[in-house]
């Protein structure tokens, strides 16, 4: 016993001091994209060998990316030749609507806090159902991760609970395959209102890898709202823990990439 309390008096505190210091990540971390049109020769090209969507064209032919498309893979990276395309150590992205993570203007619309009302009612707690609805388990395993030491998300009073009926909303993770769309809808219908909705990850935003199947809805049904859209493929636990605390009002002051 004194040997436990010795090896655990020297390992210190391993919990991230977050918020309130930037996270150190290791270099190979990708963090949100960033595309630089002045050193694409051809973005027609580069869309064409891209794994993802993440590359997008406007009506008046100028490109922008979309963050809820992005793999985060570095193959993304590779099909621009000149290097436009470039991953930056920048986590925060998640945001209240779907085309804030589509930057035209070259910013990420961060996540803003729920309305006064709703914030009341929640308190500055979460109570949340996981619904895994055909995904790889990538997703599910950072957000596991958010209830280790080191991220340690139950000290913001943010747990996730093993029952619909007593959650204030659910995280949606995954593609949406035929055989969960259904559990989906009944998993969103059994929180009592007011309820809360968080897509997280590519697939649950956009369909991710698997967009275009017939065996999958493309992500988030459309007559679902949502209330935080989480990009990344997986995406880290921090870009999940920011657009949460920023839900609830945690992290006030907006922050551009």
């Amino acid at each position: 016993m004194i040997r436990f309390l010795r090896t655990r008096l020297q390992q210190g505190t391993r919990t991230a001091p977050f918020p309130g210091t930037e996270p150190v990540f290791p270099e190979r971390f990708r963090g949100r994209p960033i595309f630089d049109p002045t050193r694409c020769d051809d973005v027609e090209e580069c869309r064409k060998s891209m794994p993802s969507e993440v590359l997008r064209v406007d009506p008046q032919g100028r490109p922008h990316l979309d963050l809820g498309a992005c793999f985060f893979a570095p193959e993304e990276a590779d099909a621009c030749p000149d290097g436009a395309l470039r991953f930056s150590p920048e986590y925060r992205m998640a945001s209240n609507a779907r085309d804030g993570m589509d930057p035209r203007t070259g910013e990420v619309a961060l996540a803003g806090a729920l309305d006064r009302q709703s914030r009341r009612l929640f308190g500055r707690s979460l109570r949340l159902r996981s619904v895994a609805a055909g995904s790889c388990n990538g997703c599910e395993a950072e957000l596991v991760a958010l209830g280790n030491v080191v991220f340690d998300m139950a000290r913001f009073g943010i747990q996730f609970v093993a029952s619909p009926r007593h959650a204030d909303g659910i995280v949606l993770s995954g593609a949406v395959s035929a055989n969960m769309r259904d559990a989906v809808y009944r998993t969103y219908e059994a929180v009592p209102e007011p309820r809360l909705v968080i897509a997280v990850g590519a697939c649950a935003i956009n369909g991710g890898p698997f967009r275009g199947s017939p065996e999958v809805g493309d992500g988030m049904p459309a007559d679902i709202p949502v209330d935080l859209w989480v990009p990344g493929c997986p995406p880290h636990p921090l870009t999940i823990l920011d657009g949460l605390l920023r839900l609830l009002g945690r992290i006030e002051a907006p922050v551009k990439p």
